[in-house]
């Protein structure tokens, strides 16, 4: 219990130090690259900052596999040249017991990286997101789904426009039950129009069975009312903007994100990414799991017997190549190519089994 202790302390030292200098060389990158994006738009340097400091939690959380990997190299390697691992394996315990420890940390790390630090990448890049979308546009996002339906705004020429629907074919083009609430600038409504159905062409709506309804101070809105079997309302909304509306689904905590899901179901959109987000970020521990267990496999030997060098490169290299993978199948199961469970858990479970292989023949050498 005192060996597993040991050990674990020493790796997660080894995990804080990848941490601290990936996390500063993000910073520093993603510093310049806020500058050149926003600098000519006026952004001073303390909203360039505070992007860097908003979009540095999502990178972090990207890139951990990466940080878990070259943690378990180093920490392997330091025990190999103090011949502390041969010193273990002398005493009578088996190698795979050295991997309780950095396990059990991993285990740990992945379990508060769902929990805590997914709620936490959630919120940060939604500001980051709003924030972004200020700079470059001077507006945030249009698109808002609740259980009450999809919301929609857009800007007129005398004011603003509310849109509501109950539901919406998957890309949001067309609407169905749909509202429009026309305000003036002061806020004050001045029109209501409702229809079977709104379809958004270039540069406007075309709305089918509406009735429209005059809001106007002392005019009796239902006595004024007109019905017409189409109308045609101008709208600065594409369906570009609609769907970049939606952001990623990192932007939504994993805590809310079954009822967005079922939001999404009920507006008509389709949930195939944020199923296949959900799934891929409950399987995030054993996916650092298998990391440890690759990145060990090649470094769990004595540097004397040569070949460290090549161990380690074919150590990042295939973690590198599990990563892409692991995100390729990510992409399949948001295209519909594979189912969603089959998308997210696949790739661990076969890192998992991959690494077993070498693991095990050095057990038995």
């Amino acid at each position: 219990m005192i060996l597993h202790l040991y050990f674990a302390r020493r790796f997660a030292s080894w995990l804080l130090i990848a941490f601290i200098a990936l996390s500063a060389l993000i910073a520093l990158v993603d510093l310049v690259d806020q500058t050149r994006r926003f600098a000519d738009r006026g952004v001073s340097a303390t909203g360039i900052f505070e992007l860097v400091i908003l979009n540095t939690p999502q990178t972090i959380s990207q890139i951990l596999p990466l940080i878990v990997l070259l943690a378990t190299v180093a920490f392997f390697l330091s025990l190999a040249r103090s011949s502390e691992l041969i010193a273990t394996r002398a005493s009578g315990r088996s190698a795979m017991g050295a991997l309780v420890a950095p396990v059990s940390v991993v285990i740990l790390l992945g379990t508060l990286a769902t929990t805590t630090l997914n709620p936490i990448v959630a919120a940060t890049s939604k500001k980051y997101n709003e924030l972004s979308q200020i700079y470059r546009t001077g507006g945030v996002s249009t698109l808002s789904i609740s259980t009450e339906g999809l919301w929609l705004r857009q800007a007129t020429d005398d004011g603003q426009m509310v849109i509501r629907a109950w539901r919406s074919n998957p890309d949001a083009s067309v609407l169905f039950d749909v509202t429009f609430l026309a305000y003036e600038v002061i806020g004050t409504p001045v029109r209501r129009i409702h229809a079977d159905s709104a379809e958004l062409k270039d540069g406007a709506w075309l709305l089918r069975n509406v009735k429209d309804w005059p809001l106007a101070r002392g005019i009796n809105s239902e006595g004024n009312a007109t019905e017409h079997r189409s109308l045609t309302i101008p709208s600065s909304l594409t369906v570009e903007r609609i769907r970049e509306s939606f952001g990623h689904p990192s932007t939504i905590s994993i805590w809310e994100m079954t009822d967005f899901i079922k939001q999404l179901n009920q507006a008509g959109f389709s949930s195939l990414q944020h199923r296949v987000w959900l799934q891929s970020e409950l399987a995030r521990p054993l996916f650092l799991v298998a990391m440890v267990l690759i990145a060990s496999a090649f470094t769990m030997r004595h540097t004397r017997f040569g070949g460290t060098g090549v161990a380690v490169l074919a150590a990042v290299l295939l973690g590198f190549a599990l990563y892409f993978v692991r995100s390729f199948g990510l992409i399949l199961g948001e295209n519909g190519q594979l189912p969603v469970y089959l998308a997210a858990w696949a790739p661990p479970i076969a890192s998992v089994l991959l690494a077993f292989g070498p693991l095990l023949h050095a057990e038995d050498g």
